[in-house]
């Protein structure tokens, strides 16, 4: 869960370097959070692997930090960055967004193993269904965000 609140700090330093606000919101982010998101499950695997004996453990505890990093989101959102947020759109972020980084980060917790450790100092490949449940995890958050960002444009997500 520690991986979560570490996560928004990683995420809120990547995305504000970047100068495309509509890329970071439907590429950028995604990339960065589900990278970041779990990074209490990577520094674990890293200083305890014995304890990881399940990849349905993993990706439970990816899942955990998933939703620590969505309440800090959501917060924030609710707190700072709409004033007044209605309460429809207090329900959404404390409920579709949370699914969302939650079943995201269980995604990318699917694929973290040991070998991807190896593969980050070069002793192997990338493991292929590692990258694959990131890259779905990165499409599916990237879709969410995109959606999210028409609603807006067209008025259906209304909160100012």
């Amino acid at each position: 869960m520690v991986g979560g609140f570490l996560g928004i700090i990683g995420a809120v330093i990547q995305e504000g370097q970047s100068l495309n606000f509509l890329l970071v919101i439907v590429v950028g982010a995604p990339i960065i959070e589900e990278a970041m998101k779990p990074i209490g499950v990577w520094i674990a695997l890293i200083r305890w692997p014995q304890v990881f004996q399940s990849q349905l453990f993993t990706a439970l505890l990816s899942a955990l930090g998933g939703l620590v990093f969505g309440i800090i989101e959501s917060l924030i959102y609710v707190t700072v960055y709409v004033d007044d947020p209605p309460d429809w759109f207090i329900a959404y972020r404390f409920s579709v967004t949370l699914g969302l980084h939650a079943t995201a980060s269980y995604l990318v917790g699917l694929g973290i193993n040991y070998k991807v450790i190896d593969w980050a100092q070069g002793r192997c490949p990338l493991p292929k269904s590692s990258r694959n449940y990131y890259i779905a995890a990165c499409v599916l958050h990237g879709v969410f965000n995109a959606t999210a960002l028409v609603l807006g444009i067209a008025g259906v997500f209304d909160v100012e």
